[in-house]
């Protein structure tokens, strides 16, 4: 028998414990802006007031407004009081905000870039973040080819002698396969690939994260994980909101290129990938690319439509009265923008031959939910012909907000003298079973990248081939100038919707 101790693996040490990152400086561009103030330094401040950031962290705000360091602060303060997901102890944001800076320059000004590298050569000597940078893209995309430039041109794309610089690129990654792949092009010309990090931050989300330990790590699932035990899939993100003060950028985006493109599709790729080779960043991102490259084309003159463009009108939402999108600021009157889009998805690989996807975005809907529903295949219904109360699919629902959790519907017997079966439900939910809240998306996102893990962050040919795939959709709809359905605020879609899984036989999960 042999005795020698099984050689560690530091990957999987390392799945069990978090290492704070190295002190760095975390360069915020569009300091002054609504993510900074709602999402980045609320994050920040809560991986400090956890212990996940070493103090000598430095944070900087790039941004035009001329400000101090200390109306800046005073500024952060009040939105992370705000937007925190923790109250604010007073004494960990004087410790916090003592590292906060401001630099107020334009965006294409060189010499701001050249003062900004200055300050932090003197924050690396006298702080001891060592050439360790982050720089953070919070400003408007059109912004990113002038940041990237002049990152470059100053030099701070290239790290000092012992440091390292990576770049966190916001959302949207173009808005176009051809505006993509500029983007990309730009990026490459600044930073390395595996220094440049594409942030989409369902990826940073609990149950997002889960996906895969829920495939991969549990053998009841693995097993049934394909075209043999599973009927179809259900994608769902809604929300009650409408445009919300963004109807300048929303209208020249829709929710196809908001949602679709990024977010949706990263689930999808989550639900159908293969097993990696191992955790690690490039292993899981091939499979993703793999599912996106066997996505069927949705393309023009198609037999059936696949697809279902709706817009809200004026109704209610919760008993209150809301306008239509037409209605809302900075909207045209004549917009064909869709606010609501359902779509059934084929994926051509051995896995899912024959398994529909159903995808479906919209504002305005009655609730704010995004999950996934698994629907397994009904048994044979020999054994149970005239029972009462009949069968129903198993049906695996992965909530990814708000009430993050797994719940699993099957069929059991009703107590009583009668064979009456109806459908239960088991729940795992996030808080209650673990004790504790759920880090916010960001926090997890902003660790990582300080830390060089790329594994919940898009790489160039993912955001590419994603493109790929919407565009076509987007070109038959343009073509063929395919009709913009209208659905009430506050109701479920337009009823187009349901035929998409109507001519299967399915309706849409009542969630």
């Amino acid at each position: 028998m042999n005795s020698k101790e099984p050689t560690a693996n530091p990957f999987r040490e390392g799945l069990s414990s978090r290492t704070v990152p190295e002190p760095c400086s975390v360069i915020i561009f569009g300091a002054t802006g609504d993510l900074t103030r709602r999402k980045l330094i609320p994050a920040l401040y809560n991986l400090a007031a956890d212990g996940n950031l070493p103090s000598s962290v430095k944070i900087i705000g790039f941004a035009r407004r001329s400000k101090s360091d200390g109306a800046f602060r005073a500024d952060l303060e009040e939105a992370t009081r705000q937007f925190s997901r923790q109250p604010v102890d007073d004494a960990v944001w004087e410790t916090f905000a003592d590292q906060v800076f401001y630099h107020c320059s334009e965006f294409d000004d060189l010499e701001g870039y050249r003062s900004l590298s200055a300050k932090l050569d003197a924050m690396d000597k006298k702080e001891g973040t060592c050439g360790r940078r982050l720089f953070y893209m919070a400003a408007g995309p059109d912004q990113f080819p002038s940041i990237l430039k002049n990152l470059r041109e100053s030099g701070l794309n290239k790290a000092p002698e012992g440091g390292w610089a990576r770049v966190i690129l916001e959302k949207p990654f173009g808005k176009d396969l051809p505006t993509a792949r500029e983007l990309n092009r730009l990026a490459g010309e600044a930073f390395p690939e595996a220094d440049t990090f594409r942030i989409d931050h369902y990826l940073g989300k609990e149950t997002a994260q889960n996906i895969m330990v829920l495939r991969f790590a549990n053998s009841i699932f693995e097993g049934m994980w394909n075209a043999r035990c599973i009927d179809h899939v259900q994608i769902l993100s809604s929300e009650p909101l409408g445009v919300e003060g963004r109807g300048g950028y929303y209208d020249k985006s829709g929710a196809l290129r908001d949602m679709v493109q990024n977010h949706l599709l990263q689930l999808l790729c989550l639900t159908a990938m293969e097993p990696p080779t191992d955790l690690s960043a490039n292993s899981i991102r091939d499979e993703k690319v793999k599912v996106l490259r066997s996505l069927r084309p949705i393309r023009r003159g198609g037999s059936l439509p696949v697809v279902v463009r709706g817009q809200y009108a004026e109704g209610a939402v919760h008993g209150k009265p809301v306008p239509g999108y037409r209605q809302e600021a900075d909207i045209p009157p004549d917009s064909a923008t869709e606010t609501y889009v359902a779509l059934e998805v084929n994926i051509d690989n051995w896995r899912w031959a024959g398994v529909p996807f159903f995808i479906r975005i919209g504002k305005r809907l009655p609730k704010f939910a995004t999950e996934i529903a698994v629907h397994f295949k009904a048994v044979p219904p020999v054994l149970f012909q005239g029972i009462s109360g009949g069968l129903d699919h198993n049906v695996l629902v992965i909530r990814i907000q708000p009430d993050e959790g797994v719940s699993l519907r099957m069929s059991a017997k009703m107590p009583g003298s009668s064979l009456r079966i109806e459908p239960v439900k088991m729940d795992f939910h996030y808080g209650t079973s673990f004790g504790k809240a759920s880090p916010e998306a960001y926090e997890r996102l902003l660790l990582d990248a300080m830390s060089g893990d790329a594994t919940l962050f898009a790489r160039c040919d993912e955001v590419e081939e994603a493109w790929r795939f919407i565009d076509e959709v987007r070109e038959g709809w343009d073509a063929d100038d395919a009709g913009l359905c209208f659905y009430p605020a506050g109701s479920w879609g337009p009823e187009e919707a349901d035929a998409l899984l109507a001519r299967h036989g399915l309706t849409w999960r009542r969630v």
